[in-house]
């Protein structure tokens, strides 16, 4: 018995031993890809059609054929047995079951190699998209809860300190930013990754199907891999996905911590929706913050498998390897990961309560208006190195004092430095601070309303791609 039946084997004098076939054998998760293996069998049988293998009658009912084993294998009506080594082994016996011999035919002109590394890009390049949507919703969520906050004032923290104080929409557009960019990166992996690895075969090309840029079309891409060794080795398209993943999940984690912040006691400038908080098995009073902290922790995975597949990649020969299997748990890891992570992430911001008096309490609190301090210093002729120093000991003054910038009068000023007048007080108020801000990228209200309104923009123009469909 050599192994009869299955995809390989011909040469070999007898079957494959049970602990090969158990680490040869496919997880479960990876006959997730039949629907893109069926798209591509089809492609494939009219290329051996073009090429004279099949006839038109024989094309068209494999065709048949393979569109009702995708209805029935959506259904749940066909599923893998132990025996199927992959989803290839798996849809090619039931083909067979199906057709007979002709479903045999099939194989002529391609291999596992390229046929591998079509299925998993033609996946991701569906899944990108699908990714991409939920990013939207998110930044939606972003956007909506910054429209309620224009003018909702706060402190802006650098090293978790006091710094400056800045509207509330502007803290929260501060993540969209970094959202849109994640989505933009979706895009221009897309469009790198628009070259079909059909044709390649097992590695210097098919002597059979000798128009793979017809395949490709038919299959959504811009044409075909100009290197047979490329089409099927490479997997830097495979690790830049995994890589926006992995900067997707960081950004996610850095609005999870600010979450936690939000929401603690000793913050408070948030209440979490019941729906999107959990509580303690042993203290009755707890409302924890559980998305943003399982958020923070799946983005740990999103680094994981991005690892995980260049350190598989960095060292194989530069054609089909079977380390390059990685690929899939890795793809499937990540796909998964985001597709719990970002509507649990979009519900807990749409639906959080923002306690604007809280925020504006908090404003000014630390001197965080020290910095109006220099900069009115400056604009009187000071030199900024010497307003610095004026403003430190103007700070030193207060804490002596035990009072903050808005109990000081024209004599305190005087007492720390004659150049600091009473015109300066008017300046020392939240208010004032925000307002002075009011460059293209700046706190004020009118410069965060601008940016809502090209942000808004450019998410329509991301929602148009993400929702064009394949290809």
């Amino acid at each position: 018995m050599n192994n009869a039946g299955a995809l390989w084997g011909g040469r070999f004098k007898k079957a494959p031993s049970e602990a090969l076939v158990d680490l040869s054998r496919s997880p479960a998760e990876y006959f997730r890809l039949a629907p893109e293996d069926l798209r591509s069998s089809a492609a494939h049988a009219r290329e051996l059609t073009r090429a004279g293998i099949l006839t038109s009658e024989e094309c068209a009912d494999i065709e048949r054929a393979l569109a009702e084993v995708e209805r029935d294998f959506l259904a749940g009506l066909v599923l893998p047995i132990p025996a199927d080594e992959d989803v290839h082994t798996f849809l090619e016996r039931v083909l067979k079951d199906r057709i007979g011999a002709l479903g045999g035919k099939l194989r002529a002109g391609r291999s596992r190699n390229d046929q591998a590394a079509n299925d998993l890009k033609l996946h991701l390049r569906t899944k990108v998209r699908t990714l991409a949507a939920d990013v939207l919703a998110l930044q939606g969520a972003l956007v909506a809860q910054a429209k309620e906050h224009v003018e909702t004032i706060t402190t802006g923290f650098t090293h978790l300190q006091p710094a400056q104080p800045v509207t509330f929409a502007h803290q929260l557009l501060a993540h969209a930013q970094g959202f849109a960019r994640d989505v933009d990166r979706m895009i221009d992996w897309d469009r790198r990754s628009a070259r079909s690895p059909l044709g390649g075969a097992a590695l210097a090309g098919s002597a059979i199907a000798l128009h793979p840029e017809l395949s490709a079309v038919e299959l959504g891409y811009e044409g075909p891999c100009e290197n047979s060794i490329d089409a099927i080795g490479a997997r830097d398209h495979v690790a830049e996905f995994l890589f926006v993943a992995a900067m997707l999940g960081v950004n996610l984690s850095r609005l999870a911590e600010e979450v936690f912040l939000w929401n603690s006691k000793q913050f408070a400038w948030v209440e979490l929706d019941d729906g999107y908080a959990t509580g303690s098995s042993i203290m009755p009073q707890k409302k924890n913050p559980d998305i943003a902290e399982l958020t923070r922790g799946r983005s740990s995975r999103l680094i994981a498998a991005l690892q995980g597949v260049l350190v598989a990649l960095k060292g194989i020969p530069f054609a089909y390897n079977r380390d390059l299997a990685e690929d899939k748990w890795a793809s499937f890891e990540a796909i998964d990961t985001l597709e719990l992570v970002l509507p649990a992430m979009t519900g807990m911001i749409a639906t959080m309560e923002v306690d604007r008096d809280r925020l504006r309490s908090q404003a000014t609190l630390g001197f965080s208006l020290a910095t109006e301090v220099a900069d009115w210093l400056s604009r009187q002729g000071v030199p900024f190195s010497e307003a610095h120093d004026i403003t430190g000991a103007l700070v030193r003054y207060c804490e002596a004092k035990g009072c903050d910038f808005a109990a000081l009068q024209a004599s305190d000023l005087a007492a720390v430095d004659p150049r600091l007048g009473p015109d300066v007080l008017p300046h020392l108020t939240a208010e004032a601070a925000i307002a002075a801000r009011s460059g293209y990228n700046g706190t004020a209200p009118a410069s965060v309303r601008g940016q809502i309104e090209r942000l808004e923009a450019l998410i329509d123009r991301q929602n148009g791609w993400a929702g064009a469909g394949e290809g």
